[in-house]
């Protein structure tokens, strides 16, 4: 693979938990604005910080592969 292919495939990996914390933002807003249980919501909120730390770790990847010396 070569280096603009594994660039391609570390921002596809860092893109794919951002949809995930959009989505699950969306969910914590219905059930505010619907009153839906609570547990819904922290669910949701566990599942955007989880996705949060592996985009972090993701771009740490992508830092430390590109990074110039």
């Amino acid at each position: 693979m070569n280096n603009n292919e594994s660039l391609r495939k570390m921002v596809h990996d860092a893109r794919a938990p951002l949809n995930r914390i959009s989505m699950n933002a969306e969910l914590v807003k219905l059930v505010l604005e619907n009153d839906m249980p609570k547990q819904k919501a922290l669910e949701a909120l566990n599942k955007i910080i989880a996705n949060c730390q592996q985009c972090s770790e993701h771009l740490q990847e992508i830092s430390d592969t590109h990074a110039v010396d």
